[in-house]
């Protein structure tokens, strides 16, 4: 699974780039994920994902509070979950989801991305059957035998555990997330390098340097949009 990985880094790292557009997209996902049930991590697992996540981003606490406090208080702006798929160059395959206040909006922007970098929309499902919904979570500090001996001991279910650039990632269940984590977290581990409920790809295609290029300036094009939270897709970069 070491290339999904990587896939994960490289999308973290276009993250990375630009925090105050991520501080704000975490803003808009922590509010959507408070309102959905009570604003208490504890009683609410989707906002306890999302601000696992958040930690791994740096996300200042202050954005996470005030965030919070609006789900909390009178804070009535709805939100949309959607999904969208969609095509770029040679075979590569694109998952795209998007919180958002103006359903058109979002649509036009994402098609619009695609249309202008090589890209094609396509319809729903003609892209997601090739993912599969996996929590992903990365630690430093312990062996892949450490992490294998914790997880055993907890008896969490895992798909797989691998150890890469002295990073050791955890593949599990969606449903698994809390459980991964809980079981680290009571054996000291308190700091994790990635904290994902992702969408990971069952099959990789690489690129050559030119369609490469242009696959890059679709998946920027698409994580520069306001709405856009996520951005999945089944291509190994190379270096």
């Amino acid at each position: 699974m070491g290339r999904k990985w990587n896939n994960i880094k490289e999308k973290k790292a276009s993250k990375d780039a630009n925090t105050s557009r991520v501080y704000a997209k975490f803003g808009v996902e922590i509010y959507v994920a408070a309102k959905k049930g009570e604003p208490d991590p504890e009683s609410n697992r989707a906002l306890k994902v999302v601000l696992e996540r958040a930690k791994t981003y740096n996300v200042p606490k202050a954005i996470i509070d005030r965030a919070l406090d609006k789900a909390k208080g009178s804070g009535d702006e709805t939100y949309e979950e959607l999904r969208y798929e969609g095509f770029g160059p040679n075979g590569s395959m694109v998952i795209v989801d998007a919180l958002t206040n103006n359903v058109n909006r979002t649509a036009s922007a994402v098609r619009s991305a695609f249309n202008k970098n090589g890209g094609s929309m396509g319809v729903s499902g003609s892209v997601s059957y090739m993912f599969e919904p996996t929590a992903v979570i990365g630690l430093e500090g312990k062996t892949l035998d450490e992490v294998m001996e914790i997880m055993l001991e907890a008896d969490v279910d895992v798909r797989d555990i691998v150890e890469e650039d002295e990073t050791v990632i955890v593949y599990a269940e969606p449903d698994q997330f809390n459980a991964v984590q809980e079981a680290l977290k009571t054996a000291g581990i308190t700091d994790f390098t990635i904290a994902e409920l992702s969408m990971l790809a069952q099959n990789f295609v690489t690129l050559d340097e030119e369609p490469q290029a242009q696959f890059e300036k679709l998946i920027d094009a698409l994580e520069d949009l306001e709405d856009v939270q996520q951005v999945y897709h089944n291509v190994e970069f190379g270096d």
